[in-house]
């Protein structure tokens, strides 16, 4: 496939300020569904989803969980200075990362750099009791963003538990509002876990405890993986084709038991990613398959760069997820660590899923691109539907279910 054809301006639709939904609705699973099923497009509300996924499917949700990513400051004239935390500054796991004590440093977004002139920036809080102090010291600029020294009292708390402490919920730049305490449990599924995100995985905050228990009914499987979202989910395609755009790296964990369960379904069940980070977690797992089998994987973690699927020949799927279970057994390994840039566009193809649950993005995105790769140019008819009957765009907007 030719990439440099792709040109993103043939990806991108009028979408009005009012169809982005600003706040959630009261209950998670009282939101729109939207069901396209091979080319066929109709309505229901997402507390019926068992009904609509065929029964025996297996479905992969992302359990990663968001952060208060958002630290705020005043400098000494007191205006205020956003410090958002991207991800550890050294190619440290987000567990390890999190867990250090008395002071860490990490990549960071600025907002209103300007006023940032030199120094170090102090902020305080009583916190059960106890008086505790955050410190920010710029060390210097990187591409996109800034290396900040964090240092904290007392030195006893946990990196985690001081953005608990002092941070905010990191709410997309296209909600044009603070977050409210509501938002600490609404911009988080219910069935979060792994501390690392700093944006959710939206297609999962639709689902209930209800929902989740009304699969077994019709054997619907679940299983999860980790993928921790980073702020480059909203970093917009400035390049006229897609060859030219840089896709940001994300940390991936995934289960052996996971692992084994897709190797058990792939080719008889439905595969079904709950959201773009799980399909393309398991997306890239297959092409770590694909390197084990073909002798190029080098040791190390797990690491799929951009255009890996297509700068190489592809393997039979079943046979690259049989090399990853070898591999993880006589390595002793439960779980697969590493980072992927994988980008999935219009001719990729897909070797894992046959449907995928997922909200209405943003024109012009790479998450636009990847529902356009799965469905082709039925894309187009999709969102002018979803337009056309009011559906809810965005991180707390409605759902759809593609199936093909």
């Amino acid at each position: 496939m030719n990439l440099a054809e792709i040109l993103i301006k043939d990806y991108t639709y009028e979408l009005p300020a009012e169809k982005i939904a600003q706040f959630p609705l009261k209950e998670r699973d009282s939101s729109k569904l939207l069901i396209y099923n091979k080319g066929n497009i109709s309505q229901d509300t997402f507390h019926n989803i068992p009904n609509v996924i065929p029964k025996n499917s297996l479905l992969i949700f992302n359990d990663t969980k968001v952060i208060n990513a958002r630290l705020k400051f005043q400098n000494p004239a007191g205006k205020e200075i956003e410090v958002f935390t991207l991800e550890p500054a050294e190619n440290t796991e987000l567990v390890s990362a999190l867990s250090e004590k008395g002071s860490a440093i990490w990549i960071c977004l600025v907002g209103n750099l300007k006023a940032w002139k030199s120094g170090t920036l102090t902020t305080s809080k009583i916190f059960n009791g106890t008086e505790c102090r955050l410190e920010a010291e710029l060390l210097y600029k990187q591409t996109d963003a800034f290396l900040v020294k964090l240092s904290w009292q007392p030195g006893h708390f946990s990196f985690a538990e001081i953005l608990e402490i002092f941070g905010q919920i990191p709410l997309p730049p296209y909600m044009k509002r603070d977050s409210t305490p509501d938002d600490k449990t609404t911009y988080q599924t219910v069935y979060s876990e792994a501390e690392g995100s700093v944006a959710a995985p939206t297609a999962g905050l639709h689902f209930t405890q209800g929902v989740l228990d009304s699969f077994k009914k019709n054997n619907i499987k679940t299983g999860f993986v980790t993928l921790h979202v980073g702020a480059g989910t909203f970093k917009p395609v400035k390049t006229e084709n897609i060859s030219e755009h840089d896709m940001h790296s994300e940390s991936i964990y995934v289960d052996l038991s996971l692992v084994e369960e897709i190797t058990a379904n792939i080719g008889t069940n439905r595969i079904i990613a709950v959201g773009t980070t799980s399909m393309r977690t398991i997306e890239s797992l297959y092409w770590f398959g694909v390197q084990l089998l073909q002798g190029r994987f080098k040791g190390g973690e797990l690491n799929i760069s951009q255009w890996e699927p297509y700068e190489n020949e592809p393997e039979e799927p079943a046979k690259a997820f049989e090399a990853i279970i070898v591999y993880m057994k006589q390595n002793n390994l439960k779980y697969l660590y590493g980072k992927t840039n994988i980008i999935i566009v219009p001719g990729y193809d897909f070797k894992v899923f046959s449907g995928i649950i997922t909200n209405f993005h943003q024109p012009q995105s790479t998450l636009l691109l990847l529902i356009a790769a799965f469905i082709g140019s039925d894309w187009k008819g999709l969102y002018e539907y979803a337009l056309n009957n009011d559906f809810r765009f965005l991180s707390y907007g409605d759902s759809s279910i593609l199936l093909k």
